[in-house]
């Protein structure tokens, strides 16, 4: 569950988002992953109270879920990936997190800032791992494939250790399709990359039926005009489909991808969906609300129930597993349908950073932390001792 829309980005008022409600029953639905930033606003300090109320801790422990959080953006042109920058980010996402430790940080959006400079934060992120015992693994995310794929190579070539994920927005989605070439999966496979977790499964919004130009996300979108007119073509066909372009966009993209991203995907643990010990790739949706996570997590089972194996002889499963490969075949038709209104903006993807682009922080206030006190209420401790049988099986 991805938590970049308790945001002004996404929703006019994220304080008044039903947070506590929204995890505490995305956690009885089985999803057992939250990832955050504190790039998106009030999104850690938001996460960070639902997961402390009640309703989570009298029936949750903390080592039932995973949490993933980023650090080195800071605004929207703005980087510091310096080591005590790094550490500082850290600590403050443990805080505003209610956590002792952090199961995954990323490197976040590592297209803004040059090679070496991400190769200083992970090496960070390493010794918070290893020294501190504050957090469990080390990646990194970012928009250009390419550039994430070239990142890994170089961590690896550097450092002899693999990077533990990558994330990527937007490029396996229906107006995308680039996370999933051969050559692209075989680039992160040769980096040794466990596992790769596809994000923006609706483009950042470009995916849906009110499009990208109406509300919050008009103003700071970077898809040009053209695209977001091409993927609002695209709303009218899954109208006469009997569909929503949400719904369309979001089946297409959980189906994909769990079986395209499986060989970078996480163990599965529910028998019931696939055999215990399969990999299924891993799929990060943003939820703003009870109802999309609901649904979200219906198309979900619904699209694991597809690959059960004939051999079943659970009746109501067998039923279910034909409605779902039906209903694969009925979206990957309409899918077919609006790759060709879409046309040249298929596989299309902006460029990130865009032309001009700055770093505002200056090079002097680079691993300039504030003093509010974090680190201080912070010192380093032992390592945290984690009984692995109890953490769930997401990476």
């Amino acid at each position: 569950m991805g938590t970049a829309t308790f945001n002004t980005q996404y929703v006019p008022d994220p304080f008044n988002l039903p947070a506590a409600t929204i995890v505490s029953r995305a956690l009885d639905l089985g999803v057992t992953a939250f990832d955050t930033s504190p790039y998106y606003g009030p999104s850690e300090t938001i996460l960070g109270e639902a997961l402390a109320h009640t309703s989570v801790t009298s029936r949750h422990a903390r080592s039932s879920y995973f949490l993933v959080t980023k650090a080195g953006r800071i605004a929207g042109d703005e980087f510091d990936y310096s080591p005590a920058w790094v550490r500082y980010s850290v600590y403050r996402s443990l805080e505003r997190l209610h956590t002792p430790y952090l199961d995954l940080v990323y490197a976040h959006d590592v297209e803004f800032v040059s090679p070496a400079e991400v190769l200083a934060a992970v090496r960070e992120l390493r010794r918070l791992r290893d020294e501190d015992g504050v957090l469990r693994y080390v990646g990194i995310s970012g928009y250009p494939v390419a550039v994430l794929a070239d990142l890994a190579a170089m961590i690896l070539r550097e450092t002899g250790e693999p990077l533990d994920a990558v994330l990527s927005y937007g490029h396996l989605t229906i107006q995308n399709t680039t996370l999933s070439g051969a050559a692209m999966m075989s680039r992160f496979a040769d980096a040794r990359v466990d596992v790769v977790l596809n994000a923006s499964m609706l483009g950042m919004g470009l995916l849906t039926t009110r499009g990208a130009d109406a509300g919050p996300m008009a103003s700071w979108h970077p898809s040009p005009e053209g695209l977001r007119q091409a993927c609002q073509d695209l709303v009218p066909l899954a109208v006469d489909a009997g569909e929503k372009l949400e719904v369309v966009a979001i089946r297409w993209a959980l189906d994909h991808w769990a079986t395209v991203g499986a060989a970078r995907g996480s163990s599965s643990g529910n028998s019931r969906l696939k055999p215990a010990g399969t990999r299924v790739g891993v799929s990060v949706m943003g939820i703003s609300n009870v109802a999309e996570l609901e649904e979200t997590c219906r198309v979900f089972n619904s699209v694991m129930e597809g690959f059960q194996p004939d051999s079943t002889t659970d009746a109501d499963l067998m039923a279910r597993r034909q409605w779902s490969r039906d209903r694969r075949a009925k979206i990957e038709a309409i899918v077919e349908k609006m790759w060709a209104v879409l046309g040249t903006w298929k596989d299309y993807s902006w460029a990130s950073p865009g032309p001009g682009f700055v770093n505002t922080r200056k090079a002097a206030d680079r691993g300039v932390t504030p003093d509010d006190g974090v680190l201080d209420r912070y010192k380093p401790k032992t390592v945290v001792e984690v009984n692995v049988a109890e953490v769930p099986a997401v990476l």
